[in-house]
C-alpha cells in the first residue's frame, strides 16, 4: 500500500484541476484509511484485528472504485491506471487473506490444540 500510495501521489500532479480537487482528493483520503487501518491492525491481539482488516478492505474496494472512474472520466491515463491498479489488486488479495485467517484462528468451532 506504501508504494501504491507513493506512486499515486507522483500521478496527482497530473491530474486534470477539475477532478484533482474532488474525486482526487476523496481517492487520496481512501487510500490514507486503508494504511491507517492496517497498521492498526497490524498492532493489535489476534482477536481484535478483525474489524480493522475489514474496515480495510472496504477502504481498498471503494479506492479501486473511484479510481475506475478516475481512469473512466479520462481524468487518468490507462497506463497510469493499470500501474497503479496492479500493487492495489495485491493488497487486495493479502487483505482478503489475512481476513480469511483471523476467521479460521477466531471460530468458536476451533478445537484447542488446532493451529
Amino acid at each position: 500500500m506504501k508504494s501504491a500510495y507513493i506512486l499515486w501521489q507522483s500521478y496527482l500532479p497530473t491530474i486534470p484541476k477539475t477532478s484533482r480537487y474532488t474525486l482526487s482528493e476523496t481517492i487520496d483520503k481512501y487510500f490514507i484509511q486503508t494504511i491507517e487501518s492496517i497498521l492498526v491492525a497490524s498492532f493489535l491481539e489476534k482477536q481484535e484485528k478483525q474489524p480493522f482488516v475489514r474496515k480495510a478492505i472496504i477502504s481498498l474496494d471503494t479506492l479501486k472504485f473511484l479510481l475506475y472512474i478516475l481512469w473512466e472520466i479520462k481524468a487518468l491515463d490507462t497506463k497510469k491506471y493499470t500501474v497503479l491498479s496492479e500493487p492495489l489488486a495485491g493488497a487486495g488479495k493479502q487483505l482478503g487473506g489475512w481476513h480469511g485467517q483471523l476467521i479460521k484462528q477466531n471460530s468458536p468451532d476451533k478445537k484447542s490444540g488446532e493451529k
